[in-house]
């Protein structure tokens, strides 16, 4: 007999106390998505217009309703599977709904901390951590943090790729 496999999600690492995002940024998202697929659906209505008349111009606002809806219910159960959690050596983010994701950030490769938020963001008063690692074109994002939070967490893992530079 063999051995019952352990799925490799559930050997994350244990004891971790993971922080939330805001539950402002499930209304972002999905206002953000819902804008993506209005401007896909207007940019399909044109040509189901012209082609299939006022018919083609109902299906298409049909069709916005349908993928909006399917598209709000996915992104707001996306929403809540982003965490992040701080470690003493690195920085923990895990997020996923279909293709689980763990990013662990090494503290002492840190090379750049940025805070972005935009336009939506802003209106809900939200921010993203982008933490940039010395490995070329590799950016972990935090979304969805309360402006304090977010400037707290990049002082926090400013001073810590410090130390970690310095103890080298």
């Amino acid at each position: 007999m063999s051995a019952k496999a352990i799925p490799v999600w559930d050997l994350w690492p244990s004891g971790i106390e993971w922080q939330p995002m805001s539950r402002q940024l499930r209304t972002v998202w999905v206002l953000r998505s819902l804008l993506n697929v209005l401007i896909l659906a207007v940019v399909a209505a044109i040509p189901l217009t012209i082609w299939l008349g006022w018919d083609g111009l109902l299906w298409a606002l049909g069709g916005y309703v349908v993928l909006a809806g399917l598209r709000s219910l996915a992104v707001a159960r996306t929403v809540a599977t982003w965490g992040f959690a701080e470690r003493d050596e690195d920085l923990l983010v895990r997020h996923g709904l279909l293709t689980r994701r763990l990013s662990i950030v090494p503290y002492g490769r840190i090379q750049l901390i940025d805070l972005s938020a935009g336009p939506i963001e802003r209106m809900f008063g939200l921010t993203t951590v982008q933490v940039r690692t010395a490995a070329l074109g590799s950016t972990t994002e935090v979304p969805g943090l309360d402006p304090p939070v977010a400037a707290a967490l990049r002082d926090r893992l400013a001073v810590r790729a410090a130390e970690v530079r310095e103890g080298l």
